[in-house]
């Protein structure tokens, strides 16, 4: 048996037994622990293999598994390999052309809009068939120089040649496999943070001048590894008071010491479950309270392409309710003239504009901006972004 092939056969042996019960790096991570017979190069080019047949969806359900694992390597790939040159060589021929010529090629009755199952359920704002193209790429990895460091970062960049300049050179897009703890002192010099999520407190500084507030009181309700804190604190020149919460006391562990790695050194914090109904909590109200909540995550899974072939619609209304209760429960500690920054990545129209609405018809808050960070176009996550007053 050719090399090649026993690469398909193990790719096809552990898609069949994945369940989608955790993340596929993972699954995937234990299965060579287990079997270590394979090499670097043996790992790689399996993992490549499995996440080519993710990338599909729920399109080519016609296919056997092995053949949809090809399918995926002709249709996200843009450079010849070996093994497309072993099974199809006519494939592999064609590789450089785009995806909508590859799919004329195939011949047959296959369709980019079926990858995306739950189309119906998108936001108004999303481009369906541009937002399914997108999972046949890999998105890129992005960082974002932190204020003072960009002499630093860019003098290290000289000896580095796969990377763009974005946003005034304040971000760097790299191809996704680039190990940035190798490059720059991570959480010091740059943060390692999606494009748009570096983009969702654009609009905050100008309704701050606004309200003439200088130095806000900021919670950060559901602060995860404390990116969009950071982000904050540089975007207001650490003029702000800060307080962070999280419902898991290992995470904010690990915040506080990417918080000591930044600079952070002034801020509360506090474990707790503010999704559960009944949360009260003795905190001063707040002049912002930013919340990021959990959600699908559907923005993100052109990085986690399984998630889409595991998740179940009626999640949904899960998240949906949720992210109302949530709201519900914050909203009693933001000062009167206040500002929430609701956050979200995900592409569901419940958990966006649904919410919004939610926001302004029940909650009685004013909405200033609302916006969606589109991810298909720049090979980034999607995010969503509204920010409200009281």
């Amino acid at each position: 048996m050719s090399r090649h092939q026993s690469h398909i056969n193990t790719a096809v042996k552990v898609i069949e037994s994945y369940k989608g019960d955790k993340p596929f790096a993972l699954f995937i991570k234990h299965f060579f622990s287990e079997n270590k017979k394979y090499g670097s190069k043996d790992r790689r080019a399996i993992s490549s293999l499995c996440y080519n047949y993710f990338r599909l969806g729920s399109a080519a359900v016609n296919y056997s598994v092995e053949d949809k694992i090809l399918l995926g390597c002709f249709l996200c790939g843009n450079e010849p390999t070996q093994l497309l040159e072993y099974k199809n060589p006519a494939w592999n021929a064609t590789i450089h052309l785009s995806v909508i010529e590859k799919i004329s090629f195939i011949g047959e009755d296959f369709s980019t809009d079926e990858i995306f199952p739950f189309v119906n359920e998108l936001g108004k704002d999303i481009d369906a068939k541009k937002f399914c193209y997108s999972f046949l790429i890999q998105p890129d990895l992005f960082v974002r120089i932190r204020p003072n460091e960009k002499a630093a970062v860019l003098k290290k960049l000289e000896s580095i040649k796969d990377y763009k300049l974005l946003n005034n050179d304040n971000s760097i897009a790299f191809e996704n496999s680039t190990k940035i703890d190798d490059l720059f002192e991570v959480d010091k010099e740059v943060v390692i943070q999606d494009y748009n999520s570096q983009q969702v407190f654009n609009y905050l500084p100008s309704y701050l001048d606004t309200n003439k507030i200088s130095s806000p009181s900021v919670w950060d309700c559901c602060a995860a590894s404390g990116g969009k804190s950071i982000l904050l604190n540089d975007l207001l020149h650490e003029k702000l008071k800060l307080t962070v919460s999280d419902v898991r006391e290992n995470i904010l562990i690990n915040l506080r010491q990417r918080f000591a790695t930044a600079g952070i050194q002034s801020f509360k914090h506090f474990v707790a479950d503010i999704g559960k109904v009944g949360f009260k909590h003795p905190l001063a109200e707040q002049d912002i309270i930013v919340c990021d909540v959990p959600c699908t995550g559907s923005g993100t899974w052109s990085r986690t392409p399984e998630q889409q072939c595991f998740f179940k619609r009626s999640e949904i209304e899960k998240f949906n309710n949720k992210q109302k209760q949530i709201v519900t429960n914050v909203i009693p500690h933001l000062k009167k003239e206040g500002l929430l920054v609701y956050i979200t990545c995900s592409v569901f129209k419940k958990e966006n504009e649904d919410v919004v609405n939610y926001l302004q018809e029940k909650l009685h808050l004013q909405l200033l901006h609302q916006e969606l960070l589109k991810g298909y176009d720049s090979k980034a996550d999607t995010m969503f972004v509204a920010i409200l007053k009281k």
